[in-house]
């Protein structure tokens, strides 16, 4: 089982869990499912945030694990979070996209790789909001969460979702309202 911290609480070291994580796949990287697991929304969001294109964050999500996972052993906390390695790695994978772009495309100016690659505390807070708004996701009933996904991941409308779903409409609007409100709940303060 892996130990999870409270979402919202500020990290300013590596916590115990972490090294004891990192240690783990280090000696077994077998067991560096529990890191990705741990720090996939974090990493996921960032990068999110920065692309705006959801095929591309997933791809370079991927990418920063497989160059994660490759360099474990090289890894050293002096005592920064291990995400905050992750995040360096996302940054150099996101300057690698927008350049490969930029070649890919030399005429179009708009393609810029980001001009400093690091996090700041309201880029963090950001990005921690979501990935705790999609583990609440996680918990929610699979037909409701197929339901929320339809509707803004897929940005598929209601009577897209019915017919896919087999469920009428009005089904699946409650479906929605009962999804959102049980994450409204589980949220408490933390929604904007």
């Amino acid at each position: 089982m892996v130990a999870a911290r409270r979402p919202g609480r500020k990290r300013h070291s590596q916590p115990a869990s972490d090294r004891l994580l990192v240690e783990a796949a280090q000696a077994d990287p077998s067991k560096f499912e529990a890191l990705y697991e741990l720090h996939f929304e974090l990493v996921y969001f960032f990068i999110l945030g920065r692309v705006q294109d959801r095929a591309t964050a997933e791809d370079l999500t991927s990418e920063v694990f497989h160059k994660a996972l490759a360099n474990l052993s090289a890894y050293e906390s002096r005592g920064t979070p291990f995400a905050a390695w992750l995040f360096r790695i996302a940054s150099n994978a996101i300057a690698d996209h927008y350049k490969r772009a930029k070649r890919e495309l030399r005429d179009d100016d708009t393609l810029d790789p980001p001009a400093q690659p690091s996090i700041s505390s309201k880029e963090m807070d950001f990005v921690e909001r979501h990935a705790f708004l999609f583990r609440l996701v996680e918990k929610l009933p699979e037909i409701q969460r197929r339901v929320l996904y339809g509707r803004f991941i897929e940005e598929r409308s209601i009577k897209e979702i019915a017919q896919h779903l087999r469920k009428s409409e009005g089904a699946v609007k409650q479906l929605q309202f009962r999804a959102l409100e049980t994450l409204r709940q589980q949220m408490g303060g933390r929604h904007e």
